[in-house]
């Protein structure tokens, strides 16, 4: 099916021989350099005409070094047109600081951190946590919601204390897929999604089944169900490469949402390809 060309909400890259990431120990797949040669060549053809780079857990003393280094790669390859950092948002008011020389780069535009990481369950309703979100709206940033259903019952709370914040869930929410489990996750989706400052990228749902022996049927359940608590308005493309290569390709996961939007319009095919992207994280339209 042709499609609008893509913005790629959720892209990942990574040299671990630049800066350390200690996640990656141990993953033969992921623990090598990922690079804009290797996403240029797994999205040849595709369209891809812009892409968020999304932050990668590198070591935190190094948060800024991978800013940094991003911008430097923005330049080479403009279709880098959004990047959500990592910052310490648990220092409260205190981190407007450590915002203010990531906004140093033109292309920022979130924060992310991955909530389902933190050993406490509670941790994304520390009130010095809340309070460091809500100093994103000082900045006109928006924030990358990462969570897995361990942790969702608490995004909802932590979400609902924030609505001055922009916010974008995250593959979609991390359902348990490979245990064939729909709720309580389904439930909670349309929950978060009453929420009219939360928005849902559909990325990362191979992931979470079994990498070697996934259905298309069973990725299709789970992706409708989000589609349809969050609407063509507010859902989004993400590719999460390379992450999402342990499980799918990037071709046979555009090919995999092609099928899923085969009834939709070529209006909200264009939402969910392009535009909502573009319009929610203040990107620049390619030239």
């Amino acid at each position: 099916m042709s499609h609008s060309p893509i913005v790629d909400t959720h892209l990942h890259l990574w040299d671990p021989a630049k800066l350390r990431y200690a996640w990656l120990d141990g993953n033969p797949v992921l623990d090598q350099a990922y690079l804009l040669d290797r996403y240029n060549e797994a999205t040849e053809g595709l369209g891809v005409e812009a892409m968020v780079f999304l932050q990668c857990e590198v070591d935190p003393a190094q948060y800024q070094d991978e800013a940094d280094w991003v911008a430097e790669l923005a330049k080479v390859d403009p279709r880098i047109k959004g990047m959500v950092a990592w910052a310490p948002l648990e220092k409260g008011r205190a981190v407007a600081d450590d915002l203010e020389r990531l906004a140093r780069h033109d292309i920022l535009r979130g924060i992310r951190r991955i909530i389902q990481f933190e050993p406490d369950v509670d941790f994304c309703l520390r009130p010095d946590f809340i309070e460091g979100v809500r100093t994103l709206a000082d900045f006109d940033l928006s924030f990358d919601i990462c969570v897995d259903q361990r942790t969702m019952a608490n995004a909802l709370k932590f979400a609902a204390q924030v609505p001055e914040v922009p916010m974008i869930l995250d593959h979609i929410g991390k359902p348990r897929i490979k245990a064939g489990e729909i709720e309580p996750w389904a439930s909670q989706m349309r929950e978060l999604a009453a929420m009219p400052h939360v928005v849902c990228k559909i990325s990362g749902v191979a992931t979470e089944a079994d990498h070697a022996n996934w259905t298309d049927d069973q990725l299709k359940r789970y992706v409708e169900v989000a589609i349809d608590a969050f609407g063509f308005d507010r859902v989004m493309f993400g590719g999460d490469w390379p992450v999402a290569v342990q499980a799918i390709e990037y071709r046979r996961w555009v090919g995999l949402l092609d099928d899923i939007l085969a009834s939709a319009t070529d209006a909200e095919r264009q939402k969910f390809w392009r535009d909502n992207a573009v319009r929610f994280y203040r990107l620049e339209p390619a030239r």
